[in-house]
């Protein structure tokens, strides 16, 4: 079987951008595609979501929403430094807090005004083929492990080499923290169940349809566990492009 995992798909050595141009550029992707933002100050080890709100190259400034959990507001005004980390397909973006920011509101919500970033790193990590699963073929999956009292049961989305998006039914944010490994996820392939550790990047609640939505990173994969994770993607890729020749 072919892997999975091709030359093309290898990491590639992060690049340093410095130009406001490039700079306004890359940030207005994540602003525009609403990727989740990561923020940890040095000091501390908790993680936080935001969002990137508006873009000003004219003015060099960028505005940020307002953090969850509320509590990292405060390490923010008392010009704690910080880093922002997002990803946008497949791609790194991460910058360090250049100067305070102040709070703001934009559209009647709250939200931190400070400069556009000096430098930001721009790292495409791998070209991963990600394989999305058709609703009649979702995958059962389940969380668990020491960090959760109790497993969580959801649905497989799609499916990537490094990490995948999963589907609760209803609110399950308070029992999720960003950033934290969790030791016990397993997903019911078709080909036998794969146990690994992941670490959760993403969680948003969509309240109109009352459905968590999940972002995570697979965690010191073992080499068995890999070797699943390829062939699945290597089955789905292989079936979506039998389809797009059924659909020409």
């Amino acid at each position: 079987m072919p892997n999975a995992l091709t030359a093309e798909d290898a990491p590639q050595p992060p690049k340093v951008l410095s130009t406001p141009m490039e700079i306004a550029g890359n940030l207005r992707q994540l602003q525009e595609s609403h990727d989740p933002l990561i923020i940890t100050f040095h000091e501390r080890n908790q993680r936080f979501q935001s969002y990137l709100v508006e873009v000003d190259r004219d003015n060099n400034m960028i505005a940020l929403d307002e953090m969850v959990p509320r509590d990292g507001e405060r390490y923010l005004l008392a010009g704690e430094s910080f880093r922002v980390e997002g990803f946008h397909d497949g791609v790194r973006i991460a910058w360090e807090s250049n100067g305070p920011l102040s709070i703001d509101e934009l559209s009647d919500a709250r939200c931190y005004r400070g400069k556009l970033p000096d430098e930001v790193v721009y790292h495409q990590r791998r070209n991963a083929f990600r394989a999305a699963l058709k609703l009649a073929q979702l995958v059962n999956v389940e969380l668990g492990g020491e960090k959760l009292k109790s497993p969580i049961k959801g649905k497989l989305l799609d499916i990537s080499a490094t990490g995948c998006k999963l589907r609760f039914e209803g609110d399950i944010t308070s029992r999720l923290q960003l950033g934290q490994v969790y030791d016990r996820f397993v997903a019911d392939l078709p080909f036998g169940s794969m146990t690994t550790p992941v670490e959760l990047r993403y969680l948003h609640f969509e309240e109109r349809i009352s459905t968590t939505f999940a972002g995570i990173r697979f965690h010191n994969m073992s080499g068995l566990v890999q070797r699943q994770v390829e062939r699945f993607v290597y089955q789905l890729q292989r079936e979506a492009r039998r389809f797009d020749k059924d659909d020409l």
